[in-house]
């Protein structure tokens, strides 16, 4: 009699958003599950995971937090693959960053203590360079990337928020944080004077770490050329929390 294994596995795979307890191997995105605790209870949350070609133990790798925007909510994990990092590293498996790339559920938002544990589980559980870990987003992800910053202003050494915006009352708390934001000047979905006004925020309480860059026409897409700019991953690179001190 045939094994019937393989279509077992078969079936699994063929079902959207069914996550399998496989190990992540170099070159390769895998989909993950960790329960977090949520005030009395606990919630899980499902991520890929990437890891480069040319990942190994010997050296500790820089972390990259990917948020997506409101689109992309679900239970279907592969909707998370539509846009940027993990899109990006289905054909470039040499990707210089282990990138997670979590999913927020259905009609939420993201939120920052879940998003905290999740990261604290990765860079413990892989091998990390806690002093180069960064945070980016896309619309709702964008604006999930400054309210990370906003709580946990020392956890990353760099962040890129695209087309989102934040709470102007919390830049006394960024003016630290190496920041590289993006938005369309069209955008009709987010307008860009969100993102202007935490530049303007920050500036206005002493940052100089702050920038804005504004893309001339371009409507709430700015997400797709950022992330196709080499240098806006050179930029994250060249900052670390060890720099800052």
């Amino acid at each position: 009699m045939r094994s019937m294994f393989p279509l077992v596995i078969a079936a699994l795979l063929a079902i959207p958003g069914q996550m399998l307890a496989v190990e992540p191997r170099p070159g390769t995105q895998i989909a993950q599950e960790l329960k977090v605790k949520t005030d009395s209870k606990e919630m899980p949350i499902g991520y890929w995971i990437f890891l480069p070609k040319s990942y190994d133990k010997k050296k500790s790798w820089p972390l990259m937090l990917f948020l997506h925007g409101a689109g992309e909510r679900g239970n279907n994990i592969n909707q998370v693959k539509k846009w940027g990092p993990p899109k990006r590293v289905s054909e470039k498996k040499d990707f210089p960053f282990v990138v997670i790339s979590p999913q927020c559920p259905k009609n939420k938002r993201w939120d920052p203590a879940q998003l905290h544990s999740l990261v604290e589980h990765v860079a413990t559980t892989q091998k990390i360079d806690r002093s180069k870990m960064y945070c980016t987003g896309l619309s709702m992800g964008g604006r999930g990337t400054w309210a990370m910053i906003s709580k946990y202003p020392k956890l990353f050494a760099a962040v890129a928020p695209i087309c989102g915006g934040g709470d102007p009352a919390a830049a006394k708390k960024i003016t630290e944080v190496p920041i590289w934001a993006f938005h369309g000047s069209a955008d009709q979905v987010v307008p860009p004077s969100r993102s202007q006004a935490m530049i303007d925020a920050i500036k206005k309480r002493g940052g100089t770490k702050a920038k804005l860059t504004i893309y001339p026409g371009v409507n709430h897409n700015s997400w797709s050329k950022t992330y196709a700019n080499e240098k806006v991953y050179e930029w994250l690179l060249s900052h670390s929390l060890k720099a800052k001190k």
